[in-house]
């Protein structure tokens, strides 16, 4: 059966390492963002601004293969400070990119399916999602919303009577950028500073290629059937 793995945010961190894993195990993979160094002969890259819908809209799904698998990886924190304090508020880039990116991909994956195609779509969400993080307000509301976007879609693909399979998974604190820019912060604006710092100085972080391991296994072996889940519990 022929597969190709779609991913989104491509360039490092955990996003990269999925690619990496997918094109070790002989996958096709097409990565989708800004950038992206990656070198294989089953590699393909697709430049695309994930803030931009209208670049978004012009992304096509390869309709020659069997089996079509999304990762909505690409993300951000955006700005680690009190809303409140903010000069600008960066709601709007933040929901852009975490959810409504993912939504729109979603979409338009769903609908190039065809009849006997097999789909199966990964969003990354976040432990955020559950759970209030003063200074995070637009990123807890960004993933809150991905994950009961998932699940509704994923119901709505069963009372449809269709295969297609949907998670939001949290990855656990990974070791990426993201998490540089989060030990990054003020102290004054951030008041769980301090825990962050000794996750990375007790070296309790996730490796990306770690979590790459795990979340091809959730996606190939089909390890949780909930929508809303954690790579955690694949442990």
């Amino acid at each position: 059966m022929s597969t190709i793995v779609y991913i989104t945010g491509v360039s490092r961190g955990l996003g990269k390492a999925a690619a990496e894993k997918f094109l070790q195990e002989g996958y096709a993979v097409v990565g989708i963002g800004r950038s992206s160094d990656l070198q294989h002969p089953n590699y393909a890259f697709v430049e695309c601004d994930l803030s931009d819908s209208s670049a978004i809209s012009t992304l096509d799904f390869d309709l020659l293969a069997d089996e079509i698998i999304l990762i909505n990886n690409a993300g951000q924190i955006g700005n680690v400070r009190r809303l409140s304090d903010q000069q600008q508020p960066d709601f709007e880039e933040v929901l852009q990119v975490n959810t409504l990116a993912p939504m729109q991909l979603t979409w338009q994956f769903l609908r190039s399916l065809k009849s006997k195609q097999k789909g199966k779509i990964v969003n990354i969400s976040s432990g955020a999602a559950t759970r209030a993080i003063p200074a995070w307000a637009a990123y807890c509301a960004s993933k809150a919303a991905l994950d009961r976007f998932s699940e509704t879609v994923q119901l709505e693909e069963i009372e449809k009577g269709n295969t297609v399979r949907i998670w939001s998974v949290a990855p656990g604190v990974v070791d990426t950028a993201m998490q540089e820019k989060i030990r990054s912060a003020s102290p004054t604006d951030f008041s769980s500073s301090a825990t962050f710092l000794d996750l990375k100085k007790n070296d309790e972080l996730t490796t990306p290629q770690a979590a790459a391991e795990k979340l091809y296994r959730l996606i190939v072996d089909e390890q949780i059937d909930r929508v809303v889940c954690s790579l955690r519990e694949l442990d």
